[in-house]
Formats: structure tokens, C-alpha cells, sequence
């Protein structure tokens, strides 16, 4: 714990928690010679290992402490006059929030409530005295999530009075500024941000709180009098702002200055990358620079592979899908194909794959663009097209490197295709990707690359297709689906449900779920995401839908005879294949996401 017990205190708050029944003498017997084992606080270890909660602590400290306890882990919003009575690199650093007024004092809720200084000080800092509560950290962060939601007002606050934002703009000579990759004309006087500006603030403010809120890209969208800033969480765009048109020239120099770009070149696109630290967590950003009508658009993505599993299972594969994987990366050689538009989670699946396989026998080199996650263990290569690197070359190379595993980050042309297949064809086990709508669609798409149709029918042995849906946030309350909902459901996986109760156990576990419900019902449960102050929506992270099948000999017939995607589709689901749509319709039944999400990404007709 971050409070320090005396062994009086620690001896007390134990029997508090025995005599409210939260833990049992003899478990907490256990737990005692535990910690000493492991040399770790027992209260830690407690709550580690879910014996007692958080907030189970927290109140039985201040009951023996008699400091009154407050739960913010479900308590309403702060009224904004209240938050900012304190500052929130204060509440940050003390862990304490403002709650109200009593009378005339201010109500705080404090992490460590017996920390006199820390009272005093918050007191002298407001102006009055202070009536102090004991909360959970839990609750506490829950409740500082609130400073991070004020985005606008705090990056408006930091560009606030700022007449002529040129002046943002330092000489190059400056020595405080920050210096960039610059190439003047030779009639104009070049001019870098200056690091420690407003308009550097403000950015740092937007990155991370894009960072905090498990954004995957900032949007900075020039208007005709506005400047637009939206991110997307969880695959959705959501506008957090709107800035006044003139803070644009300031705010996108800064980015090409960390980025080590051209900050006079206007007319041609950029690309560049630099990274940030949030939380002691390392980011990598990918910036991509486009001149549009009114400006200069700037797309950042955020590459944080912490928060980031690279387990099939985790990633939502179950099943029958599971299954024809882990069978495909047990081939010696071979194409494993994965398909699906920009951002559904297609290089994350490589990984995953690779993450699976990897051990000291063998090697494995992969080429990229970018690489998105450092892998120990794995020869990763940065195409680099201005060099001469592309896919092409770059995976000429790798086939004097000895490889056994090759992963092309995407097969774009002819040329790179030609070549992954040679690579397959010679004994190496090759993963790549396509763009393509459906799983189905990849064997045509090779086609129209001009592959000889028996090269591509022996070398392809697994095929995958997937899109990324939100995840409800467990804890919703459950509903029963409408009479459309029902017919849908019926259309799409009615014959896959069961149809007796014997035949649940054997059907679950087949298709990867503890259970599912009978076919043919007149209405299904379905799960509603539990919607909070801090998540209205109701939605948490992401998962994958997913379609795979194997190239049998009765789909490596149809390439040759250069069949449409649909008849191999359909050659497919008649061997077993689940497609995208039937894949998000099961997790809908298991309280996963729900059929709105899947309807949104999920266009393949069962």
C-alpha cells in the first residue's frame, strides 16, 4: 500500500475486516504467513490476490483511524466550480479531490487522510479549512479522470491571450529553440516553435489526453475558420474540440519540429514519427502531414503496446477459427493471408501469430511499414521506400538471411506477391496481408495480380478475414432482444445454435463459448454495456470478428478455375467456416458486444 501502517493500526484494521465478515480468522492466518514468505504487505497481497477490495480497506482504515469514508467508485460527477478549486497537478500529486462545501469548509476526499501537511498546505492553498474524507485510489483516480475530460477548456486556457500566435514563432538562431529539421528559402527567414510556448502546451495536453483515454489516432482537420480536433477511441471518432483558426501554422509546425520534418514545405505530404512518455509509458506516434483546401490535415497515431495482448484468444479467436489457425501455423511452409481495411487489427493478428510460435530454433525476420511493435527474439526491418528498402527488395533480402518464418507487413504489388510465394514455395512459412472485404476475396485478389492460379493453390493453406467491434463494458444490465433482433439472429446463426439441451455442451464448446441458448426462441438476453461518468458510452476496448478456413482441395479447384469470391464463400461455409457477421452474432449471445456494433462493421450476408 502507498500509506505506511504502524503495527498497532495494522493489527486493528484486521479485525475490523474480520468482524464485518469481509475475511475469515483462518484465511487471514494464511495470508499473514504468506506475506511473510513472499516479504510483501499483507494488505497488498490481500487485495492482489481479490481476498478483500480496495475499497473494503479503505473503509475499515478510516473506521480505525475514525475518519469519516466516502465510496467514489459509482458517486455522481463533481460540479465543475467545485473541481476547479483545486488544480489538477495538486489533486494529482496529494491524490485528493474536492467534493463540495459544508458550512464553510471544503470537502475533500483524500488518499492518504492522515497526512497532516499535505491538509494543511491543500488549506492554505484553497483559503479555508478543510473537511477530510478517506477514499479508495481507485475511487480517487476515477474522479481525477474528470480534469482530463476538460480538455478544451484547459487547452483554451493555455493559448488564452495569445493576440498574434506568430508570436509563438522564435528566429532559428534562438537558443531556446527546440531545433528541427529545417531547409529555408533562400529569401525567407526560417522560424521554429519555441519549446516551452503555449501552443506547445496545448499539444502536449492533446496528446496525452488522447493517450489516457486509449485513443488509437488524433485528427488535427483544418476548417475554413476553425481548426477541428477529433480522436478515435475504440474505433469511433469523437470530437474534443475546436480551436481558433489561427492556432493552426503554430500547432502544426510544432508537430513537424518533433517530428524532423519540413516545416516551410506546404504543398507535398509528410510523414514522420517521434515519441512521448505518459505515466512512465512509452508511446510511439505516426504522423502523416496532407495539405487539404483550407490547411494542412495531421493524422497521429498512437502505437502504445501496453495495454496491447498478443494472445489469439484475447484478441476474440475462438472456436473453429481458433482451431484452423493453430493447425496452419504447424505447417513448415506455406502462406497464412490475412485480410481487412486499414485499422482492423490485421498486423496485431500477425504478431499474435508469431508471438505464438517463436522459440530460439528457428528465425524469424519480418519487413514493415511501420514496425509497430518491437519483439524480442525477431529480425524486425523498417521499409524505407526513400532508400530503395520497399517490400520488394527488402524481401529479396531477407531470403539470403536463412529464414524460417517471414512476415511481410503487406502485399501490395505484383512484384512483392511473385515473391511471397517463391518464399512459401521454398520451404520458408510466410504471413501477409491485403485489403480485401472478405476472407474470400484474398484468392481473387492474387488473381488480379497476375499469379499463376496452381501457385497460389499450393502455397495458401489458411485464409483469414476480420474487423474490429467495441466491447460492452461487463455489468450492463441485460435485456431481451426485439421481434427484429430475434428474426436477425435466427437468420444469421439459427443454424449453428443448438436445438436441444443436449446438444448445448457438445455446440458450445465447439464454437468456443461456455454456453449458448437454444435455436429458434422468441427472444434472445441480450447485454447492454454499464454505462458510468466516465464511460457514457458504455463501450471498453475492442475485439475481433473473424472468419478462417483452410484451402481443402475442393477451394484449390476453384482457383484454378478462377472462381468469384462468393462461390468460394460459400465453398467454405459448407466445410465449417464462420463467417465475420455469424462470428459477432455469437459474441452478442455471450454478452460480448452487441448486434448495433456488429450490424456497423460486419456487411457479409450469412
Amino acid at each position: 500500500m502507498s500509506v505506511l501502517l504502524s503495527e498497532t493500526t495494522q493489527h486493528q484494521i484486521e479485525e475490523e475486516l474480520v468482524k464485518e465478515s469481509l475475511i475469515t480468522r483462518d484465511k487471514l492466518e494464511l495470508y499473514r504467513a504468506k506475506a511473510g514468505k513472499e516479504h510483501k504487505p499483507l494488505f497488498s497481497l490481500l487485495i492482489g490476490d481479490k481476498a478483500i477490495s480496495d475499497e473494503q480497506f479503505t473503509k475499515a482504515s478510516a473506521m480505525v483511524n475514525n475518519i469519516p469514508y466516502v465510496n467514489l467508485t459509482e458517486s455522481p460527477p463533481i460540479a465543475q466550480k467545485v473541481l476547479e478549486l483545486i488544480n489538477q497537478d495538486t489533486a494529482n500529486f496529494y491524490m485528493a479531490v474536492p467534493l463540495g462545501t459544508m458550512k464553510d469548509r471544503l470537502v475533500v476526499a483524500m488518499l492518504d487522510a492522515n497526512n497532516l501537511q499535505a491538509v494543511d498546505f491543500l488549506s492554505n492553498k484553497v483559503g479555508k479549512p478543510l473537511q477530510v474524507y478517506a477514499a479508495s485510489e481507485s475511487g480517487i483516480r476515477r474522479m481525477l479522470k474528470q480534469y482530463e475530460r476538460n480538455i478544451q477548456k484547459g487547452v483554451s486556457t493555455m493559448l488564452a491571450g495569445i493576440e498574434d500566435l506568430q508570436a509563438e514563432i522564435a528566429p532559428k538562431d534562438d537558443k531556446n529553440a527546440v531545433k528541427g529539421e529545417v531547409k529555408p528559402d533562400s529569401d525567407k527567414k526560417v522560424q521554429v516553435i519555441v519549446q516551452d510556448s503555449p501552443i506547445s502546451k496545448a499539444l502536449s495536453a492533446i496528446m496525452e489526453y488522447a493517450a489516457k483515454n486509449r485513443a488509437s489516432d488524433i485528427h488535427i482537420e483544418p476548417l475554413e475558420k476553425e481548426l477541428n480536433i477529433r480522436t478515435r477511441i475504440d474505433g469511433v471518432l469523437r470530437e474534443i474540440m475546436r480551436l481558433p483558426k489561427s492556432t493552426e501554422p503554430a500547432l502544426v509546425s510544432r508537430i513537424k519540429i518533433l517530428s524532423n520534418l519540413k516545416i516551410d514545405e506546404h504543398r507535398v505530404p509528410q510523414d514522420g514519427q517521434f515519441t512521448i512518455s505518459v505515466d512512465d509509458m512509452q508511446i510511439d506516434l505516426r504522423i502523416a502531414i496532407s495539405p487539404t483546401v483550407w490547411g494542412e490535415q495531421v493524422v497521429i497515431r498512437l502505437l502504445d503496446k501496453t495495454g496491447t495482448s498478443l494472445l489469439l484468444e484475447d484478441m476474440g479467436y475462438t472456436g473453429r477459427a481458433l482451431r484452423t489457425i493453430r493447425r496452419g501455423l504447424k505447417q513448415p511452409h506455406g502462406m497464412i493471408l490475412t485480410s481487412g481495411p486499414t485499422g482492423s487489427g490485421k498486423s496485431t493478428s500477425m504478431y499474435a501469430m508469431i508471438q505464438e510460435i517463436k522459440n530460439e530454433s528457428i528465425n524469424i525476420v519480418t519487413l514493415e511499414d511501420p514496425v509497430e511493435y518491437k519483439i524480442d527474439g525477431v529480425n524486425q526491418i523498417q521499409v524505407n521506400p526513400d532508400v530503395g528498402l520497399t517490400f520488394a527488395t527488402g524481401l529479396r533480402s531477407i531470403l539470403r538471411q536463412d529464414p524460417d518464418v517471414i512476415m511481410v507487413g503487406e502485399i501490395r504489388d505484383k512484384e512483392t506477391a511473385n515473391l511471397a510465394v517463391q518464399a512459401a514455395l521454398t520451404g520458408h512459412l510466410v504471413f501477409s496481408t491485403l485489403h480485401t472485404n472478405s476472407a474470400a476475396g484474398i484468392l481473387p485478389r492474387l488473381l488480379d495480380m497476375e499469379l499463376e492460379p496452381f501457385l497460389i493453390a499450393s502455397t495458401v493453406h489458411t485464409v483469414i478475414g476480420q474487423r474490429l467491434v467495441r466491447r460492452v463494458v461487463p455489468g450492463g444490465e441485460a435485456y431481451k432482444s426485439s421481434p427484429i433482433e430475434t428474426a436477425a439472429i435466427h437468420t444469421s446463426v439459427g443454424g449453428l445454435l443448438p436445438k436441444t439441451q443436449e446438444e448445448v455442451a457438445k455446440i458450445s464448446t465447439d464454437l468456443g463459448y461456455k454456453t449458448l441458448p437454444l435455436a429458434g426462441q422468441n427472444a434472445y438476453t441480450l447485454a447492454k454495456g454499464k454505462i458510468t461518468p466516465d464511460n457514457p458510452t458504455g463501450y471498453s476496448g475492442r475485439l475481433g470478428l473473424y472468419e478462417v478456413f483452410e484451402v481443402t482441395e475442393k477451394i484449390q479447384d476453384l482457383i484454378i478455375k478462377h472462381s468469384t469470391s462468393s462461390i468460394i464463400q460459400r465453398a467454405a461455409q459448407e466445410e465449417g467456416m464462420i463467417i465475420m457477421r455469424q462470428d459477432g452474432y455469437l459474441k452478442t449471445l455471450a454478452g460480448l458486444t452487441n448486434l448495433l456494433e456488429v450490424d456497423r462493421v460486419a456487411t457479409t450476408e450469412a
